[in-house]
């Protein structure tokens, strides 16, 4: 039974900055920031999808540089042009600070990653399976 608890790995998002790691239990998150040209928020809908990081689904406000286009827009009335969006990645590479109010949604929690790490600091956000002790003990956000 010991061997069990030793062997066993549990799947997590992890967000690591300056040599620290938190762990994310959920299976997705959001991401938001303010865009620093249009001064609005940016949403994106993240989910774990085996080793993968998933992109589902992006809000913004108006189209411009960056925007993905190969996207289907979605029908909404929030003011926010929907975009389901379908990419995977290994890992994020993030730049944080406190003008873009870098935050994560997950869980009903939120959670800025800003107040985390130095202004223009960075997080390698990627998936990570982990012992079974991580993940009762490690710090989560």
């Amino acid at each position: 039974m010991l061997l069990f608890f030793l062997l066993i790995k549990l799947p997590v998002i992890a967000f690591e900055t300056d040599g620290e790691r938190f762990y994310l239990k959920e299976e997705a998150f959001e991401l938001s920031w303010i865009h620093s040209v249009e001064k609005e928020e940016w949403r994106e809908y993240y989910e774990r999808d085996g080793q993968m990081l998933r992109l589902t689904e992006t809000h913004f406000k108006t189209f411009g540089a960056g925007v993905p286009s190969d996207g289907t827009i979605l029908p909404s009335d929030d003011g926010f042009v929907h975009m389901r969006i379908d990419r995977e990645f290994e890992e994020l590479n993030l730049t944080v600070s406190e003008n873009a109010q870098t935050m994560i949604r997950a869980g009903g929690r939120e959670m800025p990653l800003y107040s985390l790490a130095e202004d223009y600091g960075t997080f390698r956000i990627s998936v990570e399976y982990i012992h079974l002790w991580n993940y009762v003990g490690g710090k989560t956000l």
